[in-house]
């Protein structure tokens, strides 16, 4: 049996309604780290380890940043799947704006991964990135410049989803960047400027460029989880 000095976690895995969460707390009277808690569970278990065993503070931060880039990238793919969808939807609107709800809810996931609320406080902020990937000079210039490539012998909604899908990756890879810099203490919410000039520029002839290869590689194929997991990764090439 064990002596009752010896520190145990008790990680609950199927506890999903908050209710339910606080009761199971209360039941094993442990240590706990919600089921979003996986930082919380790095810290704790770090801090119950023999200080010999312990990582270096470097390397669990190190580590934590790693995990939420790779969050970050899920949370990028699926929303590139979603703008390959819309993108290849004939509706009259322009582009960028059908666009908008997906930015939306995928810069405000990849905010939460890095702990950054928005409220009035950032509203400004987030914005900014908002209205680059929508309204911006650079969106409707790269949009027209891919729109207009000649030799492209692929359909109009191929390309208006290797397009919208691409923006959404774009604009995430972008994101992902800056929130990190505001979650390491190097930039604040006061850097507008700053994030327009980061997002404007994922929006430059790199990415036309990289457009352009998307579309070489694609053909005539129609599968949205294709192209957008083409997409995902000519855009994690970096």
């Amino acid at each position: 049996m064990w002596q009752t000095s010896v520190p145990v976690i008790v990680v609950i895995t199927k506890s999903y309604s908050v209710p339910e969460r606080k009761e199971n707390i209360e039941m094993v009277q442990a240590v706990f780290a919600a089921p979003e808690g996986i930082m919380e569970l790095i810290d704790a278990t770090n801090d119950l380890m023999p200080e010999g065993l312990q990582a270096g503070t470097e390397d669990i931060a190190n580590f934590k940043l790693n995990r939420k880039r790779y969050l970050c990238q899920g949370i990028i793919g699926v929303a590139t799947t979603s703008g390959t969808v819309v993108g290849a939807v004939p509706i009259s609107i322009a582009d960028a704006v059908i666009l908008k709800p997906i930015e939306i809810t995928e810069i405000n996931a990849i905010a939460k991964v890095y702990g950054i609320k928005n409220d009035q406080q950032t509203k400004k902020f987030f914005n900014s990135i908002i209205e680059v990937g929508t309204v911006s000079f650079a969106a409707k210039t790269a949009i027209a410049a891919l729109k207009n490539i000649p030799g492209i012998n692929i359909g109009a909604s191929i390309l208006n989803a290797i397009i919208a899908g691409s923006i959404i990756a774009a604009i995430g890879e972008g994101t992902t960047y800056i929130f990190e810099q505001i979650y390491l203490e190097k930039r604040s919410f006061e850097d507008i400027d700053w994030v327009t000039k980061v997002l404007q520029s994922k929006l430059s002839n790199e990415f036309i460029d990289k457009v352009k290869t998307i579309i070489s590689k694609t053909g005539n194929q129609t599968d949205s989880k294709k192209t957008a997991n083409l997409i995902s990764a000519i855009f994690n090439n970096d």
